[in-house]
């Protein structure tokens, strides 16, 4: 039966140092290292070997994916990178520290910006440090000022089904490399969240989420591996 797992990129310096990440490029921790290599060890000790891999073109991300292939010995197999499975562009918001910025437009306001489904935090403005609309990986590609939850499934959600569900169709066992939002997205979509719960969904660094599927792509199961 196709299998799908899911990773989140290891803990990154922004994780670490508690800042609104994004569309930015930061590398991992140490610890995220290691997380990524853990994952690469969990799926070959537990034989959930990937057949083809998918990632975003965040280096988090990327970098992610390439440790745990290498822990697994499968560096060779076929990857794709996509902008489109990118984490949610946070804006305004981004390389703000979170608490500094709850104390600076309170808990609630912050809450709302973080949580919230549909609505987006302040647009980036033009000519930020974090403006990437002349970066090259994003060339010929309208880069977001912000996004909500929604708007990132509004991107993630095509792509899986375009690029994603006819590896799934065939039989491969598929292994997504991204990042806690665009995750989100797809855990929404495959084991049906409300909008309104799905805000509450976390999903943890470095941890390997398997979706065990029948025949028509529906959620059999979805658990999360452990050493256990």
């Amino acid at each position: 039966m196709p299998r799908l797992i899911l990773v989140r990129h290891g803990q990154s310096q922004w994780n670490l140092e508690n800042r609104f990440t994004g569309w930015w490029d930061v590398g991992l921790t140490e610890k995220g290292v290691a997380e990524a290599r853990d994952a690469g060890r969990l799926l070959r000790d537990k034989d959930m070997l990937p057949d083809i891999a998918f990632t975003s073109v965040q280096s988090r991300a990327i970098r992610t994916l390439h440790l745990a292939l290498e822990e697994a010995d499968l560096l060779w197999i076929p990857e794709t990178k996509d902008w489109q499975l990118n984490e949610r562009h946070y804006g305004g918001l981004t390389g703000l520290n979170k608490a500094e910025t709850a104390e600076k437009h309170g808990d609630d306001q912050v809450k709302i910006w973080r949580r919230s489904f549909d609505i987006p935090p302040p647009d980036l403005a033009a000519g930020s440090e974090f403006d990437l609309s002349s970066d090259p990986r994003y060339a010929g590609i309208p880069v977001p000022r912000a996004e909500s939850l929604k708007d990132t499934i509004a991107r993630v959600l095509p792509y899986y089904e375009a690029a994603i569900v006819p590896q799934l169709a065939s039989g491969a066992t598929v292994l997504i490399s991204a990042h806690g939002n665009s995750l989100r997205a797809l855990v929404k979509h495959l084991s049906g969240i409300s909008d309104a719960e799905i805000t509450g969904l976390e999903i943890p660094t470095g941890q390997p989420i398997i979706y065990e599927l029948d025949d028509a792509l529906s959620a059999i199961e979805r658990y999360y591996l452990s050493e256990r």
